[in-house]
């Protein structure tokens, strides 16, 4: 069976501050769109069955000038909903809630139309993710020729949706780090997932 591929899209300038990004549409930096590029060569080589991207510009702009096509949105891959802390670092929330925790804690409340997720509910939209992808990997190896399947989001919701493909809580993606303009490799033995690569970017992917 194909791997599971996870590419987190290049650099915004909020990503670069630090500040919690949902669904606030930013463009990639330049820098961004240089890592978007240098994830062209890295998927080169591999046969890819799907592609599926978060709708928001960054992750899109990601996938196209990575030489994914064709690439298909998935509502289902935007970004933890931050609700009352889109827009705010971790630093800031922090000077109010000092043992704040996203992964443990949620969001504040936001307005109506992004009231913010719980850690449960990005977990249940991951699991609901998670059996597009696995539908898309057994048609391929049925197809005789197989392949991957690339995801191409962001950072926490990529995470969590890493934990919950190891029978992990949501909450445990907090242990795995992805920076901007990453490709994560998700794969199995035995029949069980496991870490196949993780958080390559620029040098480390030689």
């Amino acid at each position: 069976m194909g791997e599971l591929i996870l590419v987190r899209h290049g650099e915004t300038s909020w990503s670069r501050s630090g500040k919690h990004t949902s669904w606030t549409e930013l463009p990639l930096t330049p820098l961004g769109e240089e890592q978007a590029r240098s994830v062209a060569p890295v998927l080169a080589a591999r046969r890819i069955a799907l592609t599926l991207s978060s709708p928001l510009e960054r992750a899109h702009r990601t996938a196209e000038l990575a030489g994914l096509t064709p690439v298909f949105d998935d509502d289902g891959l935007h970004e933890w909903d931050y609700g009352g802390y889109e827009g705010i670092t971790t630093v800031e929330i922090h000077r109010e809630r000092p043992d704040w925790d996203l992964w443990t804690d949620g969001v504040a409340a936001g307005p109506p139309e992004h009231p913010g997720e719980t850690p449960q509910e990005v977990g249940e939209r991951a699991d609901r993710v998670l059996k597009t992808v696995d539908a898309a990997l057994r048609d391929a190896d049925l197809d005789g020729e197989g392949g991957d399947v690339v995801l191409v989001g962001h950072a926490h919701f990529l995470r969590a949706l890493t934990a919950r493909r190891l029978g992990l809580p949501a909450s445990a993606g907090s242990l795995f780090r992805l920076d901007t303009g990453s490709v994560s490799r998700i794969g199995t033995e035995h029949g069980h997932p496991v870490v196949s690569a993780w958080n390559l970017t620029g040098s480390t992917r030689d």
